[in-house]
């Protein structure tokens, strides 16, 4: 009896990038990485397996990500204890406490890639997603905080992206927090009503009270609403911190709004914060968000340095492009890497003389697609348009034998013939200028 194998699936909430979208994707980390480079921010890789205390010790425990959402597990090798990285920033710290690359000067850098987060899969997230993790180390003043979200709003201008608003708050220092933290607890208290009705908003309120800010309950907002603000604990210092944050945004011609109830999720925020969200997909979307963490070095393990930063998610982000783009009619971005050429050919015969023209044209840089395996003109010249490449050149027989090729404008259907050892010419046609070496 022959048993039929299982199809083998994709994890949920896994996805697979197929060439348009990766495509796609890739367009949009040269436009960021670009942006980024202007501003003087530069790359670093870390792994994507880190140890589990690394986020416990940086998000905190009483958080969603560290108490439900990571990908965590034992290496059964020698015992460990991992985690898929949830976020970009406690690793890129990590680093830098570890290779002491903060030694010599403040460093801005940036990360890119696979995030883990055991979430309900969505539009827009995924348990396996895609962030920008930007990061300014070693800078004291607003200005750099100011300058992130500058340079957001360049990328924003860059993508021509609808409907983005800025929200700001701050959050204050610890001990801000901490008088706050007990004034929230005896507001909510008041409306034990409500809290016992939730079991985790129950659970929350001696834990993380903060986060209660941050409660999506319907029936929790009035209560919300009419809390005690955390702007009103603020000292001096945080508060002159906030009013120059604020003055660089007006200088810079930022428009915000001061969101009492913005707190973000990770413990390791003080002072600003800030989230870029849209409405572009309908309600209200986080596509970036950060603020000031100068406490987290401390707390893993590293000298005081005070840091900010911000995160996106690309998923996301590239939603709202294509909203955007397809708003104004249009179907995909310019820039998007398509082929300039397909090279149809008659075989064996004249796979020779196709193979080193191909080489050729990317020796001067010519992308170029050359047909593989049998097939008719007609079949191939098929392949050609689906493609979706400016020309196609066809050498057959009659070709050879002329030591000619000939040119197809995709566009127009026009034809146009050359001699193949006219290269030249060739390339001019192409709207390439001629190599000299070639």
């Amino acid at each position: 009896m022959t048993i039929k194998p299982t199809k083998v699936q994709g994890v949920k909430g896994m996805n697979d990038l197929l060439p348009d979208e990766s495509a796609l994707q890739e367009l949009f980390e040269d436009i960021v990485r670009d942006v980024l480079r202007s501003y003087g921010y530069r790359l670093i890789r870390t792994p994507i397996v880190e140890p589990t205390g690394l986020f416990i010790r940086g998000l905190g425990e009483v958080t969603d990500i560290v108490e439900k959402e990571m990908y965590s597990f034992t290496d059964s090798l020698n015992g460990d204890r991992l985690t898929l990285r949830p976020e970009g920033t406690a690793g890129t710290v990590r680093s830098a406490i570890e290779h002491n690359w903060l030694y010599n000067a403040p460093q801005r850098v940036w990360t890119m890639g696979a995030m883990f987060r055991h979430e309900r899969p969505q539009k827009g997230r995924y348990r396996q997603f895609h962030q920008v993790s930007v990061e300014a180390m070693g800078f004291e003043g607003p200005d750099v905080e100011a300058e992130q979200i500058i340079m957001l709003a360049r990328l924003w201008q860059r993508l021509d992206l609808l409907d983005t608003t800025l929200q700001i708050n701050s959050i204050g220092d610890a001990s801000e927090r901490t008088v706050y933290r007990a004034r929230l607890i005896e507001y909510f208290e008041h409306h034990l009503e409500i809290i016992n009705a939730d079991e985790e908003t129950k659970r929350r309120l001696y834990t993380n009270p903060l986060r209660l800010l941050d409660s999506k309950n319907p029936a929790m907002q009035t209560v919300i609403n009419a809390a005690p603000k955390l702007i009103d604990c603020l000292g001096e210092k945080s508060l002159a911190h906030f009013e120059q944050f604020k003055n660089s945004l007006d200088a810079a011609h930022i428009a915000y709004t001061i969101n009492p109830r913005l707190v973000r999720g990770m413990d390791y925020y003080n002072r600003t914060v800030f989230e870029w969200v849209t409405t572009a997909l309908g309600g209200e979307l986080t596509i970036a968000g950060g603020g000031r963490y100068d406490g987290l070095f401390e707390q893993l393990g590293g000298k005081s340095t005070p840091a900010c930063g911000f995160a996106l998610g690309i998923e996301r982000v590239i939603l709202v492009w294509q909203h955007s783009l397809l708003a104004r009619g249009i179907n995909q971005p310019d820039g998007l890497f398509t082929p300039l050429v397909y090279l149809v050919h008659a075989g064996i015969g004249t796979l020779p003389v196709a193979t080193h023209l191909a080489e050729t044209l990317r020796d001067a840089s010519i992308p170029c697609i050359m047909n593989a395996g049998s097939g008719s003109f007609k079949s191939q010249l098929k392949r050609a348009n689906d493609s979706g490449v400016a020309y196609t050149l066809i050498i057959g027989e009659t070709e050879l034998a002329a030591g000619q090729v000939a040119i197809k404008t995709m566009a127009t259907g026009q034809q146009h013939t050359v001699m193949l050892q006219d290269i030249a010419s060739l390339l001019l046609y192409l709207g390439v200028a001629p190599n000299k070496n070639l």
